[in-house]
């Protein structure tokens, strides 16, 4: 089996997969539609983000039996398309779940505690203690919003801040943290945490009708998809006190390949300049330890599924 690894991964992946007989092919610098001319004579494909592989895509590739997505989302792949045409789509959530929960946590407590700002302050000389007085964590109930991989591993942090946490999924089983009442989510939750992957149910789930249903006003945390929350409805409800702060490593106006920042509104640059947010240039799934993890995870399924 040939195949075409679009999007640079960790190098163990190439070399497992050549151990186990399949002939492994990059395609790095090359643009979608000159992959397109080529792409007929390979059986599987590894990508990250890079382009969507779309049904005209989908339709050259002849011989395809496997799209590999390196990463947790699969938006960027018409999955209902490849299924109708028998193409296996991975992905592997599995791999930057731990690297999501610790960028949630560490951001919520760079936010609680002031830790941005009185760095900043410091470094430019200003030694203020009082302005800077933080907020703990512990004693707050914190929603988890979608506890699959990065929604559980989040919760498992948060265990000995002897917090609160509910968790909201309308695919989760019986668990301790589960509800299944929106209801108590609105009057309890102090700190929303986004865990969810972007569908049409998700999509601009945080809008301002979602936002004045909670009782208290409250923190957010998105490190799943830019588009599960409206930005301009956010500022407002920053702006107004509703959101007293919002961590973000993901946004709205990001490209479609999170390659950079397409929007120069009014509303990114409040985000950008705003003393209640702290934000990271969707870098919450990045670690060395992840990219390791997820090239695993990947082979494993390819050969287990294809390997003779």
């Amino acid at each position: 089996m040939k195949i075409l690894i679009i999007d640079k991964v960790h190098e163990s992946l190439e070399k497992k997969l050549n151990s186990h007989g399949f002939i492994c092919h990059n395609a790095f610098y090359k643009k979608k539609d000159e992959i397109m001319t080529i792409i007929k004579e390979y059986t599987g494909i590894v990508i990250r983000s890079k382009f969507s592989i779309d049904q005209d895509f989908i339709d050259q590739a002849k011989k395809l039996k496997f799209i590999a997505r390196a990463g947790s989302g699969m938006e960027n792949i018409n999955t209902k398309y490849a299924a109708r045409k028998n193409i296996i789509c991975y992905n592997a959530g599995e791999g930057n779940a731990q690297a999501v929960a610790e960028h949630a946590l560490g951001m919520i407590l760079s936010l609680l505690h002031k830790i941005n700002i009185s760095n900043n302050e410091l470094k430019a000389g200003v030694w203020d203690r009082e302005k800077n007085r933080g907020i703990e964590l512990s004693n707050k109930t914190i929603c988890i919003i979608g506890f699959g991989n990065t929604g559980s591993a989040f919760a498992n942090l948060l265990k000995n801040f002897n917090v609160r946490i509910l968790a909201y999924d309308k695919y989760l089983k019986e668990h301790a943290f589960k509800t299944e009442d929106m209801k108590e989510i609105f009057e309890q939750t102090d700190i929303l945490s986004l865990h969810i992957p972007l569908t049409q149910e998700t999509h601009q789930l945080v809008n301002q009708e979602f936002i004045e249903k909670f009782k208290k006003d409250i923190y957010l945390i998105n490190t799943s998809r830019g588009k599960c929350v409206n930005s301009k409805d956010l500022v407002q409800a920053i702006k107004n006190g509703k959101i007293k702060g919002a961590c973000l490593d993901v946004f709205d106006f990001e490209s479609d390949t999170f390659s950079h920042l397409d929007d120069k509104s009014k509303d990114a640059k409040y985000l950008q300049n705003s003393d209640n947010t702290v934000l990271t240039p969707h870098i919450a799934g990045l670690t060395e330890e992840s990219k390791i993890k997820i090239a695993k995870i990947l082979t494993d399924k390819i050969i287990s599924d294809f390997s003779q």
